[in-house]
């Protein structure tokens, strides 16, 4: 299969970096005027931040349920997520305006997020016949040997930026 790395990697990003996840909740399926504009607004956005690096997206995906979605996003920075949130040059903040407007708090559709920010030394992971997925797409992919065979050993890699 095109894109499976046959073997154990782990993945870093240099210095912090932020995870976001961020999703819709269709709560009235009859309310498609509620929760059909606020669906849609998430994949323009994605767009713009694919086009923009320098905005600070670093990776995204998305998981796709019912009556729920999410994405998963990874971040440069706090800053950047901020700036992206706020810029009225950006996407996000007229979609943010008409949900307000639209919908507020009435019930018939949910969003919310997490965000939390990332030191290195306080994550690990692996993957083993995967593409690059989640953070080894984000990051950078190392193989999982010797220093990095171990949890204990892929954190301190990151400390260590060996």
């Amino acid at each position: 299969m095109a894109g499976i790395i046959d073997r154990r990697i782990c993945a870093e990003i240099d210095g912090p970096f932020v995870l976001f996840l961020i999703g819709i909740r269709i709560n009235r399926l009859w309310k498609v005027g509620s929760w059909g504009p606020t669906f849609s607004a998430m994949g323009p956005m994605i767009a713009e931040l694919s086009r923009k690096p320098e905005l600070g997206l670093l990776h995204n995906r998305t998981h796709f349920g019912f009556p729920a979605t999410m994405l998963v996003q990874y971040w440069r920075s706090l800053d950047h997520l901020q700036a992206f949130a706020t810029s009225r040059d950006q996407l996000h903040l007229p979609a943010w305006t008409r949900f307000n407007k639209a919908v507020g708090s009435n019930g018939d559709v949910g969003i919310w997020h997490e965000t939390y920010l990332i030191e290195p030394g306080q994550y690990e992971n692996v993957y083993n016949n995967m593409p690059a997925y989640g953070l080894a797409a984000a990051g950078t992919i190392h193989d999982a040997t010797g220093p990095r065979a171990r949890a204990d050993g892929r954190r301190e890699a990151q400390i260590s930026g060996v």
